[in-house]
Order: structure tokens, then sequence, then C-alpha cells
């Protein structure tokens, strides 16, 4: 199985909107999402990348104030130059229950030092849940593709 990335947040106030529950922003939780999704999308291309799009973003349930977010990156897919990514997040409770409150896919390109794409490595799935996943990444790059 290949390399999960994982990141944790407390939702502090500065996270939050003004509602007399605060709640976290949506737009704090996709900067999360970007850098935990941009640290899977480094370790695998084990070189810079950029984001070049967000590929679906829902949101499921909210978090607030004082929740503890956590965060899984892993790769799905891989082209010549670019990788895709899907970010789980979850509101995890303090005996460890979790409530997913976004599923986000990105994709990144490998860059070198003069902003020019660069090959990444091959992915290639390993286990069933990882072809499952991969094949579902060919499917939204054709849909990406068509909206060209």
């Amino acid at each position: 199985m290949h390399e999960v990335t994982t990141g944790v947040q407390i939702v502090l106030p500065q996270h939050c909107n003004g509602y007399k529950i605060p709640r976290l922003f949506g737009g704090q939780l996709m900067a999360w999402i970007d850098v935990i999704g941009g640290v899977a999308a480094r370790r695998y291309a084990q070189n810079a990348v950029t984001t070049v799009c967000v590929d679906n973003l829902n949101f499921l349930n909210p978090a607030y104030l004082n929740d503890t977010v956590v965060q899984e990156a892993v790769v799905t897919w891989t082209g010549r130059t670019s990788l895709e990514v899907r970010v789980d997040s979850y509101v995890e409770t303090l005996d460890g229950r979790r409530t997913p409150v976004n599923r986000a896919y990105l994709v990144f390109v490998a860059i070198d030092e003069k902003n020019r794409p660069i090959p990444v490595p091959p992915f290639e799935p390993e286990t069933e849940a990882e072809r499952r996943a991969y094949a579902l990444a060919v499917e939204r790059k054709a849909q990406r593709d068509r909206r060209k």
C-alpha cells in the first residue's frame, strides 16, 4: 500500500466564522487540504509541485470551534508530469471516532527549479482499493479533459 500523509489541526477562533456556534470556514479547510495534498504530492514526486486544480470538493459535515480535524492524503493516479491526490478530512472525537467532513481531489504538477513540468514516477496500484481509486481517477481525468 502506498504512503498516507496525515495531518491534524484543532479548530481555533481564527479559523471560524462569526455565527453563534462558531463553525470552521470552508476556505480555511480548503487551505489545509491544499497543504496536505501538496505534501503528499511532493513526497511521491520527490520534487516540488504546484496545484493545477481542485477537481472535487464536497462539504459533508461541519467542524466547530475546538474540534480536532484529521486529514489523510493519498496519491490515486499519475500521468507523465501530473498526479491526483485524494484528501479526506474528518472531525475526530476524544475517543477516536471520526465523522467525515470533506473529500477533495486535487491535481498537482511536478516542477523543476525553473517552474517547468518534470516527469513523476508512475503510480502502480498495489491493493484492490488502490485499483478502484485509480480507475475512478482515470474517469475524473477524462471528465477534466472533456471540460477543456
